[in-house]
């Protein structure tokens, strides 16, 4: 969701990501959300026409799952120091790290359906998911050197520190789309994918391969998510279902809390990596995918539906998402657990409550607005402009 993301011999890692990741591209033109039904009535009053296109409404499930996805998220971070000591924080620790990323990443799945690679799609590929990786390695690396007094931590973008992992594998999740849309049995296929990279130490760290290979399942899936999907897992007897499915989750992530390395979950080394035989990775991989696809429906299930307090912070989590890394990286380097309190029940609760209060502080509208300029830059300067947009403006300065 340690002091790195790397589960290898040298730290375990957080995982995280979905505004673009953990929130992710506007669906595309003509497919309905969740909340849409093709057969609804037309309102009585239209609205009037947007001069500058049609407005896409944002359905407040998707942005209540990233809000509540992303808390997890920095939830999970802070409870990583505390489980070398603690058994309910190892056990906490695990199960929301079965699902959260899954999530994530089916949600970013399910509104790449519309990437086409036209050149609109691939200039906000670039602005939102790649400018933001660029930006935020280069920031991680020098508050590594300053906050860590490691001088010696060099930048590189071909291996990506902490989190942004997610906006590189988002990237390469991306690009793949059109490829997905054409193989005859794309689950199975990735699945397949996966279980071979959990074998294959071969395939290095550059660009975090590995977890970009592991996790691709989990996007295929979004991919091929339709809205009767999303409305299945919202059923009153899903609901009803997920809550001792939840509670046996809970029960096995106890048992396994002293038995299992959280490495697993991570899904950025091979099973060799991991020091067990190859034949554990593919084994591994099945388990985990089922565990994680079921935890994710029982997750689903219970985010609301309607408005809340927390929906518009939903486009705010890649915001979020990446400015908690320094608060979570900065309480290590400082020594804050330190404290012996910390580690008390008490202490524990305080550090989830910080960490709940603090992520959505990151995720609010004017910290998102303050950030702009480095998670969703224009690069005019950088972009050749579309023909179609050039028509546009010679069509406006003829009128």
């Amino acid at each position: 969701m340690t002091n790195s993301l790397r589960p290898s011999a040298r730290h375990p890692a957080p995982l995280p990501p979905l505004s673009e990741p953990p929130g992710p591209v506007e669906p595309a033109d003509g497919v309905p959300t969740p909340r849409t039904r093709r057969s609804d009535p037309p309102a009585a009053a239209p609205t009037p026409p947007n001069p500058g296109g049609p407005a896409k409404q944002r359905d407040p499930f998707f942005d209540n799952a990233k809000y509540l996805a992303i808390v997890l998220v920095a939830m999970g971070h802070a409870w990583e120091p505390l489980t070398d000591q603690s058994r309910t924080a190892t056990a906490l620790y695990l199960f929301v790290y079965t699902f959260h990323m899954p999530a994530f990443i089916l949600i970013s799945g399910y509104f790449s359906r519309g990437f086409d690679m036209s050149p609109a799609r691939v200039r906000k590929l670039l602005t939102t998911v790649v400018a933001p990786y660029i930006v935020f390695e280069v920031a991680y690396t020098f508050f590594k050197r300053w906050a860590d007094d490691d001088p010696g931590h060099r930048l590189s973008l071909l291996d990506p520190w902490y989190l942004t992992w997610f906006l590189i594998a988002l990237f390469a999740w991306r690009i793949s789309t059109p490829l997905w849309k054409v193989v005859r049995w794309p689950v199975p296929v990735a699945l397949g994918i996966a279980a071979l990279a959990s074998a294959s130490p071969s395939i290095g760290d550059d660009f975090d391969l590995q977890r970009v290979l592991q996790f691709l399942p989990f996007f295929v899936i979004g991919l091929y998510a339709r809205p009767e999907h999303f409305q299945l897992v919202r059923r009153r007897e899903v609901r009803l279902l997920s809550v001792p499915l939840v509670a046996a989750a809970l029960l096995v992530a106890w048992w396994a809390a002293p038995r299992m390395e959280t490495g697993w979950l991570y899904h950025s080394n091979s099973a060799q990596e991991m020091g067990a035989p190859w034949w554990t990775g593919p084994v591994m991989t099945f388990a985990l995918f089922g565990c994680s696809l079921a935890l994710t429906a029982c997750f689903l299930a219970w985010v609301p539906r309607r408005h809340t307090w927390f929906t518009v912070l939903g486009a705010g989590t890649l915001c979020g998402y990446l400015l908690h890394g320094f608060l979570a990286k900065g309480s290590r380097f400082w020594g804050w657990y330190d404290a012996a309190w910390l580690h008390e029940p008490y202490g524990q609760v305080f550090v989830t409550l910080v960490a709940g209060v603090a992520i959505t502080l990151m995720c609010t509208p004017p910290v998102r607005g303050a950030l702009r300029f480095a998670l969703e830059p224009r690069l005019r300067w950088a972009m050749r402009r579309d023909a179609t947009d050039v028509a546009r403006g010679r069509a406006r300065d003829a009128r």
